[in-house]
């Protein structure tokens, strides 16, 4: 009888040391919470335009628009471990394309030897140079993404709870 008492609090003891395989509430992405995940980011095509894949996971706080809101709402909710593809539409991800965000400048205000389909920098922001004449330049200061539907696999590999 002595034996069996003292085997169960080892063997509940032992069922406490690991959550691989077992979630529960605290295991679920919250708003506020600190989360690290995986991604691979797709066009509608198939074409991969961003992954972590052989780098460090991306970590945000969920919720607290670090990130675009379909990519922020996708991951509230998931738990860890957890695999999800969504689609992402403009609205939600980088907006729609603004032909008001395309410009002419000067030619004297963009770098010696900038031709058609360079990318400049604006304040770290990317910039495609549209054309090129002798006076001018057009760009178009929209995100290489705007118009466009998403497509990403998440999967949360850590949640920190805040």
């Amino acid at each position: 009888m002595k034996i069996a008492l003292l085997l169960v609090p080892m063997i509940l003891m032992a069922g406490c040391t690991t959550t691989k395989g077992v979630y529960s509430m605290s295991d679920t992405v919250e708003k506020g919470d600190h989360v690290y995940v995986h991604y691979t980011g797709k066009l509608e095509d198939g074409t991969v335009f961003d992954s972590s894949e052989g780098r460090n996971p991306l970590d945000f706080i969920a919720g607290a628009g670090q990130m675009i809101k379909g990519f922020d709402d996708a991951v509230i909710g998931m738990t860890l471990g957890e695999k999800k593809t969504v689609m992402i539409k403009p609205e939600d991800a980088y907006g729609m394309r603004d032909p008001s965000n395309i410009i002419l400048v000067p030619r004297s205000q963009v770098p010696d030897g900038v031709k058609e389909g360079d990318t400049l920098y604006a304040n770290g922001q990317p910039i495609k140079v549209v054309k090129v004449t002798n006076e001018t330049v057009t760009i178009d200061t929209n995100h290489f993404l705007a118009g466009k539907t998403l497509i990403f696999d998440i999967t949360i590999v850590k949640i920190e709870k805040n």
